[in-house]
């Protein structure tokens, strides 16, 4: 490991030599997002070019989290919210050397991670990429990642600054609630050494994020005293003026708002769109169709550039020369301006990376119910059903976005994993929902009465392909770097809802039906999101041999259709695969048939379920109506998710397991076998309430319409305050499905000997013996809260408790171990309105247990 980067580190001699030796426009590349040259863009999210002159170098900006996208494939590791359920600091400290790891490997400066905003609303499609619902969880698990990334020479940008946290853009919150709630995990990246901090797209009370200086100036950069500096997200700036009000970097976007030269065209920008839509991901058709919410997105600007403002003096080059020295400061404390940084392009680490992704998905995994059901004893082996797309295929990333989108070699699905590791079983499967399917028979393609489909190349010769098939798999891949097009008759015998699956790797493609188009692949030339089309693009899973995989339902009447398909070169200089594959009304429903007689033959049935797009509190498609079906037939049903946030489960008493998976990542289909099997332990927690009904939940109570994404009169307040997730589930006295921090376990542990003393820098140290005393090894996790205060202050906001402190422990069995919890003098602080400061609070009740609803003792400290 490399060493850990100072946090307070800037030669400041050394940097006023280089600005005064700066040109007013060197200082510019220096805080502008350009378009790297073609001879070297990496496909990453941005760049700055830097001043070759004085050797001043360029920095690569790079997508997450989690992972690094790049044109380079990497690992896909452990989604963020099963990072955060592993309540490890050791593991997410990990899962930054790995980040940081793979961006050095793919010759990156900056990571654009950790996601360190509140999962306050579970509608809101970027949710899933958080740490989940509370402040001081989330902020750990963000400054443990800060230090991994950043002992790796890399430096890791925190965002999103501030209170983005649901599909408005225009929202109000009070300031305790601000300091306590949204910008704590922001002041814990900042005390973790955080090279930079990316403001937000939304508004906050009232002024653009990137141009509030209530929360950059005062706040930030006093306040929390950041020394690093502050980039705009993609398009969220609005005017040249932004720079007066602590913006630091515009990055390349729809206007350009520090251009000082004449005017250009847009440059290389990262669309808006994909922030707000799912990543230029489409709907698949076990989805609802997609919500748009580009409308909500700020677009008004004063229209202000650069060039003008400095023309009329409402931007001073002192401005540009303070913000160009917060980029040199950073520069100079990585080694960058030393020559530490590193552009080439090496081979990842894959064995060392994929160690860490493995035990963080299995340290991740939460038991949420267990009827003695799980592990798999030797005697159920010998009789198992796996059913679902899941169980043939690891749902490693669930939906495609910033994210790194994985090594599909080495994704092993549950299925051969188990077979691998229980070489003895008997295990059948069943797919149900085949996301593969099966090429068009040639017999029902055609071109101008003759059989088969016309294909012309970009030379225009003209070829007849009997079917469109052309993979590795079948030794048919097509030359890179080609322009293809298909056209022809597609004869349908019967009509019906057919599945039609355009598949491609190596290259773009399109389909076209009587005209009409029916879908494409995500990836555009000049995109930011990698640049080639990778095959975890477009579904939640690739296809069984790799290929991205395009799906979509058409209605189709019998008889004849008009198909034309395009496919060009991706760039990757990689062999072109392209193939239209479908299933037919029949095939599906025999599919469906099959995992439902299967489960009526074996003695265990495992069903694995899964969840992509945008959350909606429900699984895609039939998965409730396959669960319901086979517990029907089969008493001993287990069921193994796949999502990110919670969903409804209204067959939950009829099975006799749950174990949550989350989007594990490579590895993540090893990780699921050894927890079935028992060769670990679940201990993983929940990172978020898991509420019986979405009403439930203060950002979607019907009774506070306020608090919505659509708000009322455009504003979304977040009148909750400080009650957010758990907080407001223990005020209103509502019983969720599964409370926050809650996980089972094979084993059993006891809790006993609570000690709570006053710790030397004002805290409280906190003490509490655990013994395991069931049948395996395993890990508990002891978490300590607050109640509010026995006095509480008029006028001040206090949760009824709040998470202080957590450690996950391990424990032999029998075996008993003093646990030691830190509660920092924050936790016994509220932010005073009045007073304008943090405040300590009066004497707190002190409760530990297992969750937020299982706190077996407690103790009062004054």
């Amino acid at each position: 490991m490399a060493q850990a980067v100072p946090a307070d580190y800037g030669n400041d001699a050394r940097i006023d030599a280089l600005l005064h030796k700066l040109t007013l426009e060197e200082k510019m590349n220096l805080i502008r997002g350009e378009r790297e040259n073609p001879a070297t863009y990496q496909g990453q999210a941005g760049f700055l070019p830097g001043v070759p002159r004085l050797h001043i170098p360029s920095l690569r900006f790079s997508d997450g989290p989690p992972g690094v996208l790049t044109r380079v494939p990497a690992q896909a590791e452990t989604a963020t919210m099963g990072v955060a359920a592993t309540f490890s600091i050791k593991d997410v400290e990990a899962n930054g050397v790995v980040i940081g790891r793979q961006a050095r490997s793919l010759g990156i400066d900056v990571v654009l991670q950790p996601f360190i905003n509140m999962d306050r609303d579970i509608t809101f499609e970027r949710g899933y990429n958080t740490f989940g619902e509370d402040p001081l969880l989330t902020g750990a698990m963000g400054a443990a990642e800060i230090r991994g990334i950043q002992s790796q020479d890399v430096m890791a940008q925190a965002k999103h600054y501030l209170a983005y946290d649901s599909n408005s853009y225009n929202m109000f919150v009070d300031q305790q609630t601000l300091h306590e709630v949204y910008a704590a995990p922001f002041a814990d990246a900042v005390k973790a050494g955080v090279s930079s901090i990316m403001c937000s797209y939304n508004r906050i009370n009232g002024s653009f994020a990137c141009g509030n200086a209530d929360i950059l100036k005062t706040l930030l950069k006093g306040q929390l005293g950041f020394k690093g500096f502050v980039t705009s997200d993609w398009g969220a700036v609005h005017s040249a003026s932004f720079i007066n009000n602590g913006l630091d970097i515009e990055m390349p976007g729809f206007n350009g708002f520090f251009e000082t030269g004449p005017e250009r065209k847009t440059l290389h920008r990262k669309p808006n769109d994909g922030a707000m839509g799912g990543m230029e991901v489409g709907t698949i058709p076990e989805e609802p169709p997609a919500v748009d919410h580009s409308g909500a997105f700020p677009k008004d600007s004063d229209h202000m550039k650069m060039r003008d403002a400095l023309k009329d003096g409402s931007v001073t080059e002192a401005t540009i020369t303070t913000a160009a020295r917060r980029v040199l400061y950073e520069m100079d404390r990585f080694g960058y301006l030393d020559g530490h940084q590193k552009h080439t392009i090496t081979p990842q680490d894959i064995e060392k990376n994929a160690s860490v992704i493995r035990q963080t998905a299995e340290d991740a995994a939460v038991l949420l119910k267990n009827d003695h059901a799980l592990p798999l004893k030797a005697t159920e082996l010998q009789s198992v059903a796996l059913i679902g797309p899941g169980a043939g295929q690891v749902a490693a990333i669930g939906v495609f976005g910033e994210r790194s989108g994985g090594l599909t070699e080495r994704q092993i699905g549950p299925l051969d994993a188990l077979r691998k590791l229980a070489p003895g079983a008997h295990i059948s499967y069943s797919v149900d929902d085949d996301m593969t399917g099966v090429p068009i028979e040639a017999s029902m393609l055609s071109h101008d009465g003759k059989p088969g489909l016309l294909r012309t190349d970009g030379t225009g010769t003209t070829t007849v392909d009997p079917q469109l098939d052309f993979t590795n798999s079948n030794h048919k891949a097509l030359a890179a770097n080609g322009t293809f097009t298909w056209k022809g008759t597609l004869t349908v015998p019967s009509e019906g809802v057919y599945w039609i699956y355009l598949q491609a790797l190596g290259a773009r493609a399109a389909l076209q039906i009587d005209g009409k188009g029916v879908g494409r692949t995500g990836a555009n030339q000049g995109d930011v999101h990698g640049d080639i089309q990778q095959a975890t693009q477009d579904n939640i899973f690739p296809t069984t041999d790799g290929l991205d995989n395009v799906r979509r339902t058409v209605r189709l009447t019998a008889g004849s259709h008009d198909i034309k398909v395009e496919a060009s070169g991706d760039t990757s200089d990689n062999p072109e695969q392209v193939r239209l594959n479908w299933l037919t009304p029949e095939r599906r429903l025999h599919d469906h048939q099959a995992a439902i007689e299967i489960a009526k033959k074996v003695h265990t049935p495992i069903v694995f379920l899964w969840t992509r797009g945008e959350p909606n509190f429900g699984l895609p498609g039939d998965q409730d109506k396959l669960v319901e079906e086979i517990a029907a037939v089969n008493p001993n049903t287990i069921v193994v998710l796949n999502v990110s946030q919670p969903i409804a489960m209204p067959w939950l008493s009829k099975v006799k397991a749950v174990l949550q998976m989350w989007w594990p990542g490579d590895e993540g289909g090893w990780a699921t076998a050894d927890i079935l099997l028992g060769k670990v332990n679940p201990a993983g927690r929940l990172p978020f309430t898991w509420a019986k009904k979405i009403e439930d939940y203060p950002a979607t109570d019907p009774a506070y319409p306020e608090r919505s994404a659509k708000g009322v009169a455009g504003k979304t307040t977040f009148s909750e305050g400080v009650d957010v997730g758990y907080r407001w589930f223990d005020k209103q006295k509502i019983e969720p499905l599964f409370p926050f921090g809650y996980g089972l376990s094979y084993s059993t542990f006891n809790y006993s000997d609570l000690k709570v003393a006053k710790a030397a820098d004002g805290g409280l140290d906190v003490s509490v013996r655990v013994k395991n005393v069931g049948p395996l090894k395993g890990d508990e996790v002891p978490q300590v809260y607050l109640d509010a205060p026995l006095q509480r202050p008029e006028g001040v906001q206090f949760a009824p408790k709040t998470l202080a402190a957590f450690e996950r422990v391990t424990l032999g069995v029998g075996e008993t171990e003093e646990v030691r919890m830190h509660v920092a003098p924050r936790s016994l602080e509220y932010w005073s309105v009045a007073e304008n400061r943090w405040v300590r609070s009066g004497e707190r009740r002190v409760r530990v247990g297992g969750s937020s609803r299982d706190l077996k003792l407690e103790s009062v400290a004054k």
